[in-house]
């Protein structure tokens, strides 16, 4: 049985705590913790709800206690992942870090040096590692049907207006970000499934980090539609760029291109898209090009055959854990994705083996936003991508977040 501490009780943490955390057998809830009282108490009445007793704690520190916890989930503002990863680990306590931005390269390396000396498990959270539609792609990849992939793309276009602004009355960090960074400032989600199907840290890396930003205008203009805007919204002037563009290059020679679209209106999506020298996949479209069928390349047939496609490509290539998905874990949250992560979390962690999504993920994918930060205040000028591996890349074995 797992002893687990959740840190970090906002609407990421109790989403999480009442979806996933309290309905696995394998895991008992023994300590909840924010800095604001009356998220730990709304917490402790969900695990008593749920049939458990946990501790209460205004203080991770405190909260984190070897005797008692087996394994540490952090689900904090963006600032409070590595302060309080690197703590649990130095503790010994196992780690399931929520994903988000780092602020700096040294938080970074501070990730791979306490993991390192310490060889406590942790593992970053990448939920969209685990889509579906990214799933089916990289293990269509895998079985060559596209080629040789020479170019990914992905995007986190998501209306994020009525969050952000509402920040201060809701205590949601996304507002502060956005007022004081431009930056590529939530990468991955595209960029984990990406990474994963380009083996990066494992047979690849990236090498350099490209980013340009527009202006700011959309959540200024939004606020003053909204008669309820506080004296502090309505004064608030915000750094972070509607559009950021970033463009990856990898040490095999791919490039990656990831869109942050979050201040404009619009509906949410990923983008993620494979490009090979046989054929490709486009999420946004549901479809498969596969190269040889002279039907694709004629219009009107082109839409008629291959837009929606891809669901014909399922029975053979997706992995078995969708195939056999339940009605509850699609329920559990993001339409099942959060289960399938924080089940790997918790079998990995229970039979001792690598963590999917390890530490020098979590450093190489979170550099991305810091080096995007330096790239656009240069212009957009290339910035290197450090090797969090120290050399090691390049005969790490391939590993998948699941059987493809």
């Amino acid at each position: 049985m797992i002893r687990a501490c959740v840190i970090g009780l906002g609407q990421r943490g109790t989403s999480l705590l009442s979806g996933v955390l309290l309905k696995m057998d394998a895991v008992r809830i023994v300590a909840v913790c924010d800095v604001y009282e009356d998220r730990v108490e709304n917490a402790l009445e969900m695990v008593k709800t749920a049939g458990q007793e946990a501790e209460g704690f205004l203080d991770y520190r405190k909260a984190l206690d070897p005797e008692k916890v087996d394994a540490a989930f952090v689900f904090t503002g963006w600032e409070g992942h590595a302060e309080v990863s690197v703590h649990a680990m130095e503790k010994g306590i196992a780690v399931a870090s929520e994903v988000g931005s780092e602020y700096s390269l040294e938080n970074c390396y501070r990730l791979v040096r306490t993991q390192e000396k310490t060889g406590t498990l942790y593992m970053f959270m990448e939920n969209c590692c685990w889509g579906k539609d990214e799933l089916l792609a990289t293990s269509m990849a895998r079985k060559n049907l596209f080629g040789t992939i020479v170019h990914c793309a992905g995007a986190y276009a998501h209306d994020l207006r009525y969050e952000i602004s509402y920040g201060l009355t809701n205590r949601h960090y996304r507002f502060r970000n956005y007022q004081n960074r431009c930056s590529e400032n939530y990468p991955t989600h595209e960029l984990g499934p990406i990474a994963k199907l380009l083996d990066i840290n494992r047979g690849n890396r990236i090498v350099s980090v490209s980013a340009f930003a527009s202006k700011s205008a959309g959540l200024e203009e939004y606020i003053k539609t909204r008669e309820d805007a506080t004296p502090e919204m309505q004064n608030a002037h915000f750094k972070q760029g509607d559009i950021v563009t970033t463009i990856l290059t990898c040490a095999n020679g791919e490039t990656i291109l990831m869109r942050l679209d979050t201040t404009l209106p619009r509906s949410y999506s990923r983008e993620f898209t494979v490009r090979g020298t046989k054929g490709l996949y486009s999420q946004d479209t549901n479809s498969v090009f596969i190269d040889g069928d002279k039907e694709y390349w004629e219009m009107p047939k082109y839409i008629e055959n291959n837009l929606g496609n891809a669901e014909k490509y399922e029975e053979e290539y997706l992995p078995d854990i969708w195939k056999n998905v339940t009605a509850e874990e699609l329920a559990s949250g993001h339409g099942g994705m959060d289960w399938f992560a924080y089940n790997a979390f918790v079998h990995a962690l229970e039979n001792g083996e690598p963590m999917p999504i390890d530490v020098y993920d979590s450093a190489t994918w979170q550099a991305v936003s810091v080096l995007s930060e330096i790239s656009i205040q240069q212009g957009g000028a290339p910035q290197a991508m450090p090797d969090f591996t120290n050399g090691q890349w390049f005969h790490r074995p391939r590993l998948d977040v699941c059987k493809l």
